[in-house]
């Protein structure tokens, strides 16, 4: 099949067309990739270069076009939307509906199944999964529990972004924070995921919706899900800017969509006594949060919250998303600011890390 393979830490993605693919073992199923979205996180792990070679892409949907045995959840010509942390199931963590905390679904990070295979091969050595789907391809080979059946009718392109993005966005809002109706909520970063926060802050009916980003343009869309206040952090302070904003109190709630122990501290800072912050972009491995005055944030009750992909469900959460979808309340299509075929895919990234759109989604089937 085809793919985009990454072959070494920082290099661009080459477009091959001989990886072999097993068919799927017990309780998976094999996909027939249609569309998937570029996200930060391929990027993270082409430039570490971490489990080489690999196929990226985990934003993703398709057709299911075969079942391994055991799956009766799905059947074959179902369209799905792909989840990078598939549960097992049957573990303590599942049986609270908590997949980020499964066992099997973290396998995710090595690039491969739990038990260390990967379906992909390329003249006889391995091809690893890149963020538990490897979307970048035709087709793909995951456990059963991590493709979620949807409506025929439901366009691939545009379902493929509940994938990662909503789920973690929206899912940090409903999941991890819980945000109550007329509480006040920051965000910093309006990246693909700081977008889903600000569509999920709207939709759990947020009184004020407070966001940061140096490009203009990433605020302008970020008004339209409904920001309420844009702050330019390079001209203003994002700390007293909130606080004036608050009446002095601070935010209810500070969400943090880049990956930047700067922003956590910022967010810390920005909320009111008891407080929270999330962690929803990953900070580098070399980044530590410091607390200033420990005392003090204990004694002002404040909560600090890390988020892995919205703490989602995904038999629950991606229905609730498309409903939302569907009834008008969640608005997926405007994050789509560029299609392309699978061989502009170097090219999305680009526009990625220029901070040109929101998302790029990639036509595989084309």
């Amino acid at each position: 099949m085809r793919a985009a393979l990454l072959t070494a830490g920082g290099s661009p993605l080459e477009i091959v067309g001989d990886i072999d693919i097993e068919e799927p073992r017990a309780n998976e199923v094999l996909i027939k990739v249609s569309n998937c979205g570029i996200c930060h996180s391929d990027t993270t792990v082409q430039d570490s270069g971490h489990s080489v070679p690999t196929i990226l892409g985990h934003e993703a949907s398709g057709i299911v076009e075969m079942l391994g045995s055991g799956v009766t959840q799905l059947a074959v010509g179902d369209q799905v939307v792909l989840t990078p942390l598939a549960p097992c199931g049957h573990c303590d963590a599942c049986a609270r509906h908590e997949a980020t905390e499964c066992g099997e679904a973290l396998s995710f990070a090595k690039n491969a199944r739990p038990d260390g295979t990967t379906p992909f091969s390329r003249a006889g050595a391995p091809v690893w999964r890149g963020l538990g789907v490897g979307a970048f391809a035709e087709y793909t080979v995951l456990p059963a529990s991590g493709a979620v059946r949807i409506d025929p009718d439901v366009p691939l392109d545009v379902a493929c972004v509940i994938g990662c993005a909503m789920q973690t966005g929206v899912g940090a809002v409903f999941n991890t924070a819980k945000v109550e109706r007329g509480a006040t909520v920051v965000v910093m970063g309006l990246g693909g995921i700081g977008q889903a926060i600000v569509s999920g802050a709207a939709v759990a009916g947020a009184s004020r919706i407070i966001v940061s980003d140096p490009a203009e343009g990433r605020r302008e869309m970020a008004s339209s899900f409904g920001a309420t206040d844009l702050i330019d952090p390079t001209s203003d302070d994002l700390v007293s800017t909130v606080m004036d904003l608050t009446g002095g109190r601070g935010a209810d709630y500070a969400f943090d969509a880049v990956g930047s122990a700067a922003l956590v501290e910022q967010g810390i800072n920005s909320t009111r006594v008891g407080g929270t912050t999330v962690m929803v972009g990953a900070p580098p491995i070399e980044e530590n949060v410091t607390i200033n005055a420990a005392v003090l944030f204990m004694t002002m009750q404040k909560r600090l919250l890390g988020c892995l992909l919205g703490a989602c469900w995904p038999t629950r959460d991606i229905p609730l998303m498309l409903n939302l979808w569907r009834t008008g309340r969640l608005n997926l299509e405007p994050f789509i600011s560029h299609r392309m075929p699978l061989e502009g895919v170097n090219e999305g990234i680009a526009k990625l890390h220029a901070t040109d759109g929101i998302r790029t989604v990639l036509d595989i089937a084309s």
